[in-house]
């Protein structure tokens, strides 16, 4: 006891002379510790009688029977349903959650979730970012478990990625309008900082070019209903499209509520499709036709390749597939 109080990781560290990080990465059996430096480490363990918590299990068994997950605690719904999703499936693997929330995806409090995590004894770590800053600061840690990402997808780096295919989602909305015979498909664009909006403006244009149809620019947004009806309070004044691919489900309520104001009905004047499928989006009005992310298939593909790291094995990134749900907001284009 030091001061009355257990001895703790810090401790070992400065007895041994090293980091934190590297007394994590011994407790974990890193690979790429040098023999004579985990020896100090041992020893200063020994020496001091430090144990970790839940010390038992995972000092003899190496596991934990706990995943850490990091997420940014946003209530935005695809981060928040695919938390859910992903805890649901670790406890079907019979698998506890340790969960970290994010304020700010800077490399110092992610390294300080994840040496959180690594004194809790964790088996792997999820986590669930799709943006830019997430992926450069998990990048910068070298975590001594496995690791899962959710979000990003085609990272050029070893990064072990579980993702909903936002590429193939928005050619499939855009797709259905040019079906019904749209040749005009504006899109409404998430915050190009995020990957998913980024891959969904990639499979709106693409798919308008394998139509022959040029896209020209999105229209710039972020993820909420006012900045939808903002744009579509100016759609209106500046000459509504017949149709308006909208990159969330909270964006096409926006311009929702903007054309009913105006008296510009949907879909007769102008058809509109959302992604995500949001809970209630079946009773917006009129009911929405969007894109449906399967986020119970993203949470147990998540855990599925979490498990097999775990087991030795080299597990390949993955996307999971999305469908669409077509409703009544989108149809034919008007009559010019």
């Amino acid at each position: 006891m030091r001061n009355g109080r257990p001895p703790a990781m810090s401790d070992v560290a400065e007895l041994a002379g090293v980091s934190h990080q590297t007394v994590s990465r011994v407790l974990n059996d890193h690979p790429n510790v040098r023999p004579e430096t985990r020896q100090r480490v041992l020893e200063a363990i020994a020496q001091l009688g430090y144990r970790r918590n839940p010390a038992a299990r995972a000092l003899v068994t190496r596991r934990s029977g706990t995943i850490g997950v990091m997420s940014s605690g946003s209530a935005l719904f695809g981060p928040s349903s695919t938390l859910i999703a992903v805890e649901a499936a670790a406890r079907d693997a019979g698998l506890f959650v340790s969960l970290a929330t994010i304020a700010r995806w800077e490399a110092a409090p992610v390294a300080a979730a994840l040496e959180h995590f690594l004194d809790q004894g964790v088996d792997g770590v999820v986590v669930i970012a799709a943006h830019d800053e997430a992926l450069a600061a998990v990048r910068s840690f070298d975590a001594p478990v496995p690791l899962v990402m959710v979000g990003p997808v085609g990272v050029p780096d070893p990064l072990l990625t579980v993702s909903v295919d936002q590429y193939v989602g928005a050619r499939l909305a855009v797709r259905h309008l040019l079906d019904l015979g749209h040749r005009e498909v504006v899109h409404l664009a998430g915050p190009t900082d995020w990957i998913d909006a980024r891959r969904r403006i990639d499979g709106w244009r693409d798919e308008l070019a394998a139509a022959g149809i040029e896209a020209g620019d999105p229209i710039p947004g972020d993820w909420s209903a006012s900045r939808g009806y903002e744009v579509g309070r100016d759609l209106v004044a500046r000459g509504v499209p017949t149709a308006v691919f909208a990159a969330n489900d909270q964006l096409a309520l926006g311009l929702l509520r903007a054309f009913a104001e105006a008296g510009v009905r949907v879909p007769d004047d102008v058809s509109v499709v959302g992604f995500d499928d949001v809970e209630g989006a079946s009773n917006f009005y009129p009911p929405l036709t969007t894109v449906r992310q399967e986020f119970r298939a993203l949470g147990g593909r998540c855990l599925q390749a979490l498990v097999s790291a775990l087991s030795g094995e080299t597990p390949e990134s993955e996307l999971v597939e999305p469908s669409l749900v077509v409703r009544q907001s989108s149809g034919p284009p008007r009559a010019r």
